[in-house]
């Protein structure tokens, strides 16, 4: 990972042509479990500058609701890539998009519930993520957000226990996610922005920007040329398939902040 600015860092004239950014929320926009007003208000420099800006997160639908409706962004892509919400505000209407019909995912919800429940009485320490109730197509098991932080290999045992259960699993800074399906964040980010903003991802990846934190930002990592990490990516040394190409001095939402200043300076 190189440093964002400097030298061998992210040169004025890609960062010129940047068209968007995707971010990452826990612990990329957020510092300590909140959106500090800094964090915010560079979201909202992102538009007003006529760039694009799109969570790209692993919190709910309930969340990704209020997210996309009142956030200064343009849309989200919640539950690890289950889903994209944006709003329409010239037909003032909420558009959500699912990888899984509604049958699907309700046929789905009393295994998923199953599997965490096993989870819960095999793993001490563990508990339901505090926004379980506003899932629609995964299950989310607390490590460390509400509940004393678990050691590594306890956060190892519930990853095994998911995937013996026939679940993809992956691990945030603070939950470990499980869902039926090979879906992830990228392949809904390229649906999102071709069927919301007619872009070809494949042909204009050097047009946008990732920044993340931690292992489930791996495939956005791997895919970005310009993928950025908060300072606090480094927690996750050795634990990450792909890092990040760039790493910023601030860890979190005051990471988040160097980047935007950093593009918008170019412009």
């Amino acid at each position: 990972m190189r440093p964002l600015t400097g030298p061998d860092g992210l040169a004025h004239t890609a960062a010129a042509g940047i068209r968007g950014i995707l971010a990452d929320i826990d612990d990329t926009l957020s510092s300590e479990g909140r959106i500090t007003a800094a964090a915010y208000t560079a979201m909202e420099r992102v538009r007003d500058a006529g760039l694009l800006m799109i969570p790209i997160t692993g919190r709910p639908a309930g969340w990704c609701d209020h997210i996309a409706r009142m956030w200064p962004v343009d849309a989200v892509v919640g539950e690890n890539g289950a889903f994209y919400m944006r709003y329409d505000a010239a037909r003032r209407t909420l558009v959500k998009r699912f990888v899984a019909g509604d049958a699907e995912r309700e046929a789905n919800r009393a295994t998923l519930r199953a599997i965490g429940e096993r989870i819960l009485r095999e793993v001490p320490g563990t508990a339901w993520a505090s926004d379980q109730l506003y899932r629609e197509a995964d299950i989310a098991i607390d490590f460390c957000e509400d509940v004393p932080r678990l050691p590594q290999p306890a956060i190892d045992r519930i990853v095994a226990i998911m995937r013996e259960e026939g679940l993809t699993a992956k691990v945030s800074s603070i939950h470990v996610n499980g869902w039926f399906g090979a879906y992830d964040k990228l392949g809904m980010t390229k649906t999102l922005l071709r069927e919301a903003f007619g872009v070809d991802l494949d042909q204009a990846k050097e047009r946008f920007l990732f920044a993340g934190d931690s292992p489930n930002d791996a495939p956005m990592f791997a895919y970005f040329p310009y993928s950025v990490g908060v300072a606090n990516v480094r927690d996750f040394s050795g634990r990450i398939e792909a890092e990040p190409t760039f790493v910023t001095e601030g860890r979190s939402g005051a990471g988040f902040v160097e980047i935007v200043e950093h593009i918008l300076a170019a412009r």
